[in-house]
């Protein structure tokens, strides 16, 4: 495997659960509260990731910003919103992006946490180009 490549953990989560992490982080879930905290970690919801980054171009100026189009799109489509409110990032010492034995640790522990009322599924992403969906070309 290639050392250089960095990995992501996503959470998909039950709405009930979406709706008190994106209230207060920190008050919702007990166990992953304790897992994340045991890695130094904390989640964001992917929809209010979009948003600040809409937010941020409109602010600053969307040239700067190659994904802003299409970031707008997603986020005012009504079935991708609801997707992606369901969607949690998790961040390793406020990087979105981390080394793979912490991936992998942190995936076991989750992994275990999977019930339907609450974290639905665990998925890891590598930064390999090849395995990813790139960014569109406008």
């Amino acid at each position: 495997m290639d050392p250089t490549l960095k990995f992501q953990l996503r959470l998909t989560v039950a709405p009930e659960l979406a709706d008190a992490l994106r209230a207060d982080p920190s008050g919702a879930h007990e166990e992953l509260q304790r897992i994340l905290h045991r890695h130094d970690a904390s989640v964001k919801c992917q929809y209010d990731a979009f948003a600040d980054y809409v937010s941020e171009a409109e602010r600053i100026g969307i040239e700067q910003y190659p994904l802003y189009q299409w970031t707008r799109e997603t986020i005012e489509n009504p079935q991708k919103k609801a997707k992606y409110l369901r969607s949690f990032t998790v961040y390793v010492k406020g990087e979105q992006i981390y080394e793979k034995h912490l991936a992998d640790a942190m995936e076991t522990e989750l992994l275990n946490l999977i019930d339907e009322h609450g974290i639905q599924g665990v998925s890891k992403f590598d930064t390999n180009p090849a395995n990813s969906p790139q960014p569109p070309q406008r």
